[in-house]
């Protein structure tokens, strides 16, 4: 199939890509591998989104797609497995379909990264967790842990806190990098213990996780836990593109001021640019001029 546009991710920043080149009259196909919205749709308030005082990142995302749709561009639930150069452009593989597309636009954001412990692949879907929001009801009057200080953290805190027993904040600073108001929000959660100067060790249990080894302030001891989710961001996953990117020493995509990579017709935004602030409102800012930028040529 040839297209105009091909946008890789349907989180805010493709979705808002998207809008933009559709409205303008260009044949757009976004590729969502997972569920609409990406990691946004997995908060479980987002109270910083201009014009929604408090909303559910599902319930955003869900508002974006219906958007997009609605101006033309469609939506492809599948896996883009390989994307290669061409001479009018990029040809996309997907296991169903081959796509040519004149213009690429990479929103992926990235996935979750991991402590790198020997036993965390091991304990994954029996104890370890890397989204609150989607098994937290798992372990309702439980115990657990999450891993972490920024905003992940504490929307994780939130959505814990009124299900399970009992929660532990391990932190591996001092300091937090979420915001200090949240902070001292779930500070107040009765069942929230906050552990400064802490990093994960070593993870126990038979079958399922029961124990986590932590080392706080050069003492080690192991906490009793049913469950740990480990919120300690995201890292890059380009491993489909069969030509290379500029990219900055973590793996993120380094673009100019119309989300332009090094690569002709080729844009980036979102989660996958290297850039210090990362939210949806600007995630939504970088496809929009991502977007923007392939009308204009």
């Amino acid at each position: 199939m040839k297209v105009d546009v091909a946008i890789i991710g349907a989180g805010p920043a493709g979705l808002s890509a998207g809008i933009f080149t559709s409205r303008a009259g260009l044949k757009t196909v976004c590729f969502e591998k997972l569920a609409i919205g990406g990691q946004a749709s997995l908060s479980h308030s987002i109270e910083n989104y201009p014009g929604f005082e408090k909303i559910s990142g599902y319930e955003l995302m869900e508002t974006m797609y219906k958007h997009a749709t609605s101006v033309g561009t469609e939506v492809v639930f599948s896996t883009v497995n390989k994307v290669c150069q061409t001479k009018t452009g990029f040809c996309l593989t997907t296991n169903a379909e081959t796509y040519n597309a004149k213009k690429l636009i990479i929103a992926t954001g990235g996935k979750p990264r991991k402590l790198g412990l020997e036993k965390e692949k091991a304990f994954i879907g029996k104890g370890v967790s890397y989204c609150a929001s989607c098994d937290g009801d798992f372990f309702k009057n439980k115990t657990v842990a999450v891993v972490g200080g920024g905003n992940s953290a504490v929307e994780a805190v939130d959505y814990l806190s009124p299900i399970v027993k009992k929660v532990y904040v391990l932190n591996r600073s001092e300091k937090f990098k979420a915001n200090q108001n949240d902070i001292e929000r779930i500070k107040k959660y009765k069942n929230v213990h906050i552990l400064t100067n802490s990093a994960v060790k070593d993870l126990f249990g038979k079958d399922v996780l029961s124990k986590t080894k932590v080392e706080i302030n050069g003492e080690t001891k192991n906490i009793k836990t049913d469950g740990l989710f480990v919120t300690i961001g995201r890292e890059p996953d380009l491993s489909f593109l069969d030509f290379d990117l500029e990219c900055d020493r973590y793996g993120f995509i380094i673009v100019d001021e119309k989300m332009k990579t090094n690569v002709k017709n080729c844009y980036a935004c979102g989660d996958i640019v290297s850039k210090h602030f990362k939210q949806v409102v600007t995630a939504c800012a970088d496809g929009a001029i991502a977007g923007n930028a392939c009308i204009g040529g």
